[in-house]
């Protein structure tokens, strides 16, 4: 695919949010968390927007099971929830005893089960990093260890052919295991990796090393997948191995993305000044962005 311009203009979807984290492209629209106003939201894209669900534990990755309903993470107390067709939200599977810290992003595969990541330490307390796991719930809410040794699992996809890839925001690198029949985690590779990983636990320190920090991710019919670069104001393009096939360049950070609209071709992004709780508690300067791209979405979310 030819490379395209960096730097085309990105329309505002939404705007005077907190911050925006898990785009998940849902009949005929897009369901994303609104951090730390406790909310997922609903938008079809052209202003009309519905709040889905009211999270106090600050609602973070986003699926669906099977049957339609929505499965979300919450992040602060460690659950799983389900929403029923009603609203109402219950416990699908708490993992309070699988994971050292919040919980993060989460990929639903076509069976209901869900792949979780977690921080691993306290990112916004100025703890050292730390490895931690990505948590597997089966459909039944059974909880399992899937892998570890990961640094700060973030966005993750499941590919056509059932190969799941995870950011290691902290590692520089996309990370892919082939999923097996029982959902368990095989093989694992580098899928790309963006420079040397950070040589150091001092999140400031690794913040300077990083020459790409990849957050949320989704994928593309041409087997690429797209990065949010959480600390360089871009989305990156992607191939197997690492080669970087196209660039779109943001006014503001961007932490997480996803391929949807009518034909798969609209890319969302989820924007804001900074990932820092502090600053982005009180402020209302977070925005859902979206730009035309040519290859269409593939995989899940």
């Amino acid at each position: 695919m030819e490379r395209q311009p960096a730097g085309r203009d990105m329309t505002v979807v939404l705007d005077g949010l907190s911050y925006l984290e898990c785009p998940r492209w849902r009949d005929g629209r897009l369901w994303v968390s609104d951090f730390y106003t406790n909310q997922v939201l609903a938008t079809d894209g052209r202003g009309d927007t519905e709040v889905m669900a009211e999270v106090p534990g600050q609602p973070s990755g986003l699926g669906f099971l099977p049957d339609g309903r929505a499965l979300i993470v919450s992040m602060r107390d460690h659950r799983i929830l389900v929403r029923d067709d009603s609203g109402t939200l219950t416990t699908h599977a708490d993992l309070s005893d699988a994971v050292p810290a919040v919980l993060n992003d989460m990929v639903v595969d076509e069976r209901g089960g869900a792949y979780v990541g977690n921080f691993g330490f306290d990112l916004m307390g100025g703890a050292a990093l730390r490895r931690t796991t990505i948590t597997r719930v089966d459909p039944d809410g059974g909880v399992s260890t899937a892998a570890d040794d990961l640094s700060f699992p973030n966005g993750m996809v499941i590919l056509p052919g059932g190969v799941l890839v995870v950011a290691e925001t902290f590692a520089a690198r996309l990370t892919a295991f082939d999923v097996r029949e029982d959902g368990s985690l095989a093989n694992r590779r580098v899928w790309a990796q963006f420079g040397e990983p950070p040589s150091t636990d001092d999140v400031e320190a690794a913040v300077e090393q990083l020459e790409v920090a990849p957050d949320g991710i989704c994928a593309d019919a041409e087997g690429a997948i797209w990065v949010a670069d959480a600390l360089h104001a871009r989305l990156l393009r992607v191939h197997e191995g690492g080669k970087i096939l196209d660039e779109i360049t943001a006014k503001m950070g961007v932490f997480a993305c996803m391929l949807g609209g009518a034909d798969g071709r609209t890319l969302f992004a989820c924007a804001a000044p900074s990932f820092a709780e502090h600053e982005r508690r009180p402020a209302r300067e977070a925005e859902l962005l979206a730009v035309d791209v040519e290859v269409p979405h593939a995989g899940l979310p």
